[in-house]
């Protein structure tokens, strides 16, 4: 009974220092509030409480707040000072430093952070990067054959007004002893925010695709892009700007054999004619250039949209669309998710034999880390 009653008193010491040490918050209504002032951040104040855990209250329904240690303040004048709250009353309230003392109101504090800890402006400013990787080995033996390998990497700087992405992606398939893709792609793409949710782009991307008779591609591209969705959990963005594309041609191997070696009664060409007739000629093209972004964070997975579609502009038939959508699942690990998808490559003037549309379904595992 005795070792009870020390245990009752020893709670009930601790939920007392608690209380008489504890900050305070007192609104328009009249409640008074207990707990640690986590943050205020110029529209909400957080308050820890022990019987409720972390409170939000809207800081215009505040009229005072009290606080025993100091934290770091910034008031809308774009003041820091370091001190401690004390209550004014009639919403006005006294920054308590070891510079003096200085009475403001609760409305005017825009920030306030622990002592010690970096300012949150700063850390907004500050750009970070993410990364991630897949690898992929696929095999079949038996009654057919297929080897199909493959990686991508992506490296993204992230600022509070402007991002980097750095890819490149390999794609290569073997379906009974024939090479059915074998693809390579690069490139960098900066977006830069000038005015709310409008900004400005410039990317590059080359790489080749050996199937469809590619043997250099490059697309380099400049514009304007606009925010329509912008939530910490939701993104739609839409480009809108001129690219400048390029494109050389492998020699098509099943059409120059058939002009060097005709079936009778063909007349065969010579060789230098026949790689003439065999190879598509040189693409190089002022396009329009057109993108959409599209992102979603769910409780337990995000769905992500790409589209580029880049006409020409001497000839809107001459164009080639690019799209794809995935659903990524994080696994138990975090830093790993499964990535679910398909890929859709468009291309309205393909090289001869080849066909106009390529789509790949996929799953991929995928590594992220900071």
């Amino acid at each position: 009974m005795g070792k009870f009653h020390g245990l009752l008193l020893s709670l009930l010491f601790t939920l007392a220092i608690q209380i008489v040490s504890a900050d305070v918050v007192e609104t328009k209504d009249g409640a008074r509030l207990t707990g640690k002032v986590i943050r205020i951040d110029g529209s909400t104040i957080v308050l820890d409480t022990v019987y409720a855990g972390p409170v939000k209250i809207n800081q215009s329904e505040v009229t005072s707040v009290t606080t025993d240690s100091p934290v770091n303040i910034r008031l809308s004048t774009g003041s820091v000072l370091k001190g401690t709250l004390a209550d004014e009353g009639a919403g006005a309230v006294v920054i308590k430093g070891l510079d003096g003392s200085t009475r403001t109101s609760v409305d005017k504090i825009v920030t306030t952070w622990a002592t010690g800890a970096k300012d949150p402006e700063a850390l907004a400013l500050e750009r970070s990067w993410k990364y991630e990787a897949t690898v992929d080995v696929v095999g079949k033996t038996g009654n057919g054959e297929q080897l199909g390998t493959g990686f991508s990497a992506r490296a993204t700087l992230v600022g509070a007004k402007d991002k980097l992405e750095l890819y490149s992606a390999y794609d290569r398939q073997i379906t009974q002893g024939q090479t059915s893709a074998d693809q390579f792609k690069t490139g960098a793409d900066y977006q830069s925010s000038f005015s709310g949710r409008s900004s400005w782009y410039v990317r590059d991307e080359g790489g080749f695709d050996r199937v469809k008779l590619v043997e250099l591609s490059n697309v380099a591209a400049v514009g304007l892009g606009y925010d329509f969705i912008k939530t910490p959990k939701q993104l739609l963005n839409v480009r809108a700007g001129f690219a400048d594309r390029y494109e050389i041609y492998k020699v098509d191997p099943v059409l120059y054999a058939s002009l060097v070696n005709p079936p009778a009664p063909g007349v065969p060409v010579s060789p230098e004619e026949a790689k003439e007739r065999a190879t598509k000629k040189r693409l190089k093209s002022t396009n329009f250039d057109f993108g959409l972004s599209h992102s979603l964070e769910l409780s337990d997975f995000s769905v992500v949209t790409r589209i580029s579609f880049i006409p020409s502009v001497n000839d809107y038939a001459d164009h080639h669309l690019v799209h794809e959508s995935f659903i990524e699942v994080p696994l138990h690990n975090l830093i790993w998710k499964v990535r679910m998808g398909v890929t859709n490559d468009y291309t309205s003037r393909p090289t001869i034999d080849t066909k106009r549309l390529d789509t790949t379904y996929f799953t991929h595992f995928v590594l992220s880390w900071k």
